[in-house]
């Protein structure tokens, strides 16, 4: 009879070899055989076989074939469990620092490490480090590690330029192969710097991997720390480089992601008011969150005819490239109407409506443009400024004032883009000296995660809770409205949702005009 033969499980190879032993043909026989010899004889029946298998001619006991195989089945099974609890844990990570945290603590459980650090470049002057069971301090004491030669090596770790010779003897880029140093207190041919450093954030050895795959090369380096010198077994290394193949596929994806959104973002940039206008008799200042995603909410401000001035806010359904792309359009298109009519709100949102209506019958938007006289322009100075706005399906905006905390009464209108024909009246308002007219867009409701109702409730608070002392500057009313509607800046680039169930997909605006 053969020697058995182990199977090969999803690419885990067999870390022992095969039992030399083979069981006797006697052994082989299944029970009720005919060639099987009864084990019951006349004196009742045979002692019982010895579990641990025949005794050699010396009267050693040797163990049986068949255990040994299923042992090491269950190992690799056990084996693979692990690793798909791991990859799916990695799979569900929306952004890519928690990624980057979910692949140190799989790694640290894999190799038996306490601490960590991996560290990516997504661009050329912009690495991205991450820490396990390490501070700011201790990133900052593993930066000053020498590197092992005076040049960067060809085809060294991308982003392992800030941690000398915790990545510089990685193998070039095509191979694979992990780094271990044992014992860095007893190893010869490290430089004191590192062995200080070693011994000042309490770990003896550490073992240093590539984040490289076929399809997406090498985009970083990872390193664990053990606290005492050790070295990770041959069984944990192949685990580890199996992991490594999935997560640098994983990570991968996530930086082309960055990157896309990134370029998103500029571009979102450039299509928004590089700089406010200054304009006498009235101050304004801005906030603008991004969401995630490229939203299409949008502002403006822009200097008109006999000193007026023209303040907008909008936005348009979608998200991502086109939704940024549509909103450069639109926005271009309102500071042309504006400058021609600007002195009558209506008339801008109209000929918007119907341009919209006509190029992209496809998409809505909302709008609220308003034409600012200061005080001082061609209006007695008795008068005061004057404001006359109107609004497309948009948030009526809010008064801030020392006397008064109060929303415009704005009248109820439909998007643009929702009706064969759009009309809605136009409201005219005189804030006091003083006073500040604040626009927003919706996307600082949602936000709130909150109905819409307790939002405007939460909106309006805010703005009564601004300090008398910071309600004659633009920039601190904006600011203050923003950090207590959303305390905390919400960092998930990637969920769409919130921890606290809000909307952070959604961009938010606020712009502040102070009216002397």
């Amino acid at each position: 009879m053969t020697t058995p033969h182990l199977p090969k499980v999803a690419g885990i190879n067999p870390p022992l070899p095969a039992p030399s032993q083979t069981p006797s043909p006697s052994s082989a026989a299944l029970p009720g055989d005919p060639a099987t010899p009864d084990p019951s004889g006349p004196d009742g029946p045979a002692a019982p076989a010895d579990p641990h298998g025949p005794a050699d001619p010396d009267g050693l006991s040797l163990p049986a074939p068949n255990a040994l195989v299923q042992d090491r089945l269950a190992g690799w099974i056990s084996d693979l469990v692990t690793l798909q609890e791991l990859t799916e844990r990695l799979a569900r990570t929306a952004t890519l620092d928690a990624a980057l945290h979910e692949v140190l603590r799989a790694g640290s459980s894999l190799v038996g490490a306490g601490r960590g650090l991996v560290t990516l470049r997504p661009g050329q002057d912009r690495p991205t480090t991450v820490g396990l069971g390490l501070g700011r301090a201790d990133l900052g004491h593993l930066e000053t590690i020498p590197h092992h030669t005076p040049a960067r090596r060809e085809g060294h770790a991308p982003g392992a330029d800030s941690y000398g010779r915790l990545f510089d003897d990685l193998p070039p880029a095509g191979s694979r192969a992990g780094v271990t140093h044992p014992d860095i207190a007893a190893e010869e041919g490290l430089t004191p710097r590192h062995r200080e450093v070693a011994a000042r954030l309490g770990y003896g050895a550490s073992y240093a991997l590539p984040l490289e795959s076929e399809a997406a090369g090498r985009i970083g380096a990872a390193v664990w720390l053990y606290d005492e010198p050790a070295e990770p077994s041959g069984r944990q290394r192949h685990l580890i480089g199996l992991y490594r193949d999935y997560a640098t596929e994983h990570l991968a994806r996530h930086l082309e992601l960055a990157a896309a959104r990134d370029t998103v973002a500029t571009l979102r940039e450039e299509l928004l008011p590089s700089r406010l206008p200054r304009i006498a008799g009235v101050r304004l200042a801005v906030r603008h969150r991004s969401g995630p995603r490229g939203g299409g909410d949008w502002y403006d401000a822009l200097p008109l005819p006999e000193g007026a001035l023209g303040l907008a806010v909008g936005g348009v359904t979608g998200s991502g490239p086109s939704a940024v792309a549509a909103m450069g359009r639109l926005r271009a298109s309102l500071r042309a109407y504006a400058v021609m009519e600007g002195e009558d709100p209506v008339a801008v949102l109209s000929d918007l409506e119907l341009l919209l209506r006509l190029t992209e019958p496809a998409r809505a938007a909302t709008a609220l443009f308003a034409y600012c006289e200061p005080a001082g322009t061609d209006r007695p100075a008795s008068r005061g400024s004057k404001v006359v706005l109107a609004g497309a399906g948009h948030c009526p905006p809010l008064i801030i004032g020392e006397h008064r905390v109060e929303y415009v009464e704005t009248s109820l209108s439909a998007p643009l883009g929702m009706l064969a024909c759009w009309e809605a009246p136009s409201v005219e308002i005189e804030p006091a000296p003083g006073e500040t007219l604040l626009f927003y867009s919706d996307g600082l409701l949602h936000r709130t995660g909150d109905t819409m109702d307790r939002a405007f409730a939460r909106l309006r608070s805010a703005a009564a809770s601004v300090p008398r002392a910071a309600l004659r500057d633009p920039d601190a009313i904006a600011e203050h409205v923003l950090r207590t509607m959303l305390p905390a800046p919400d960092d998930s680039d990637d969920a769409d949702r919130a921890a606290d169930g809000s909307d952070s997909r959604e961009d938010v605006v606020l712009l502040a005009a102070h009216f002397e």
